[in-house]
């Protein structure tokens, strides 16, 4: 029986790959930072949807002790990790004039500075598998100038992704996965012009639903000849 740890994995897309994993009777170890009265509720929903077993950890994954205690409570549970699925990040959209040092560190240390911290520690506890990471398409070429933070993030992301598909090779493989725009709640004030503008330049003319990506998410974390790979899921962004 296998085992994932998906950071952030409380809500969005996390939530949506820890919902695939457990269809497919995976332990599931879920990282959350805030509110653990709604992952309790999801420990519920993954029981219900087949996950063999679940342990909630609660760690900041940008801070190197707390991601260290999180390896602690991992071993003590469980004996070993197959799949990493290093989803956590926050965005902080603003112009630049009022973008602080502070307000970017935050987002490279969340979305960037996690995954080498959960990846480096976690990976230890890896004998074969699959590590997945969570980029966006930000890191390649949809950019935004108010979003300068998240974009150098994700991109950031990918270089580690192709970085540590040769340290871990043969035994890992690691992968990056890119979505488009995606229906969570990091979206949810955008207004309807924003959202009618955006569609137009996706040629399937909608967002994606969290469960598409956790759907690809599944599949190259199972595929066993898929490796050191950046992919897209996106619905043919044309921007």
């Amino acid at each position: 029986m296998k085992t994932v740890l998906i950071t952030g994995g409380s809500r969005g897309i996390g939530k949506a790959v820890a919902m695939k994993f457990a269809e497919n009777g995976y332990k599931i170890i879920i990282n959350y930072v805030s509110d653990k009265t709604d992952t309790e509720q999801l420990k519920k929903e993954l029981l219900q949807a087949g996950a063999a077993d679940i342990l909630l950890i609660k760690a900041d994954v940008s801070n190197s002790e707390d991601v260290k205690n999180m390896v602690k409570e991992t071993i003590e549970k469980f004996e070993k990790i197959d799949v990493l699925v290093n989803n956590a990040g926050i965005c902080n959209d603003m112009i630049l004039d009022f973008k602080t040092y502070d307000d970017f560190k935050k987002v490279i240390d969340v979305n960037l500075n996690s995954t080498f911290l959960v990846t480096k520690y976690i990976s230890k506890l890896m004998k074969s598998g699959s590590i997945v990471n969570i980029s966006s398409t930000n890191g390649i070429d949809t950019y935004y100038p108010e979003s300068i933070d998240y974009d150098a993030s994700k991109a950031g992301v990918i270089s580690l992704t192709h970085n540590f598909a040769k340290i871990f090779a043969p035994k890992i493989r690691v992968n990056a996965i890119c979505p488009g725009w995606v229906e969570t709640d990091q979206n949810k004030e955008l207004s309807i012009k924003q959202i009618k503008d955006i569609k137009k330049n996706i040629l399937l003319k909608r967002f994606a639903k969290p469960k598409e990506i956790a759907n690809v998410v599944f599949f190259v974390a199972n595929e066993s000849y898929i490796n050191n790979a950046v992919i897209r899921v996106d619905g043919g962004s044309i921007c």
